[in-house]
């Protein structure tokens, strides 16, 4: 019996997975927790066969969380799980420990077949996820990049510029007629991709990798 972990800040997601992989004969979700800090704490009194580990979480993104695991517990297995397909950031989560990468609208046969793989020690991608980062390594080919990060989106990068023009996230909100709730996920997703914890964190890299060219 392979036992599992799930950490996600969105409940529906855990009893999601929860009831999806219910019943499984070989697969048993023994504890969900809400956060990164609750699983890394709860760690130190047992562990688990494998972790669904989300990456987009408000107290310790999934990078951060699955490098401080595996530095201490390198045989547990760790599956990433993400709603963001993007290739430098999944070679960042695979370069941090992560024994594989699930893009959350996976179906419960993946998800199976994910934990399945990594419980025998093989990496884990699936097709479309592998399609990703090879079309990403074809365009590498002909540019360079001096940026060790995750490539931002245009909006995330218009985000960015404004929080270094010290927008508030209302103005932000007002000023591009977004929600003050997607204004604060694009916030997240940014720092998860520079790795910082904080705006000044996320200011501080932008400047010094001017991610942001346009940039006075």
């Amino acid at each position: 019996m392979i036992k599992v972990w799930i950490t996600d800040d969105h409940q529906l997601v855990l009893e999601g997975l929860r009831i999806l992989l219910d019943g499984e004969q070989e697969i048993q979700v023994v504890q969900c927790f809400r956060s990164a800090p609750h699983l890394i704490s709860a760690l130190k009194e047992g562990f688990p066969d494998v972790v669904l580990l989300d990456i987009n979480m408000p107290d310790m993104n999934g990078i951060e969380a699955c490098k401080i695991i595996k530095k201490e517990y390198p045989d547990l297995k760790i599956i990433a799980l993400s709603m963001i397909s993007e290739s430098n950031l999944i070679k960042l989560m695979l370069k941090n420990g992560a024994d594989g990468y699930l893009h959350k609208n996976a179906g419960k046969d993946e998800i199976i077949e994910a934990i399945m793989d990594v419980q025998q020690g093989k990496k884990y991608l699936s097709q479309e996820i592998s399609d990703i980062i090879i079309g990403q390594e074809h365009k590498d080919d002909h540019k360079i990049s001096n940026s060790p990060f995750p490539k931002l989106s245009r909006r995330e990068e218009q985000i960015l510029e404004m929080i270094i023009d010290e927008k508030t996230t209302q103005e932000i909100s007002e000023q591009l007629f977004i929600s003050f709730g997607t204004v604060e996920t694009h916030r997240r997703n940014i720092m998860i991709k520079l790795g910082v914890k904080n705006t000044a964190g996320m200011v501080r890299t932008a400047l010094e990798y001017q991610l942001i060219p346009n940039n006075k």
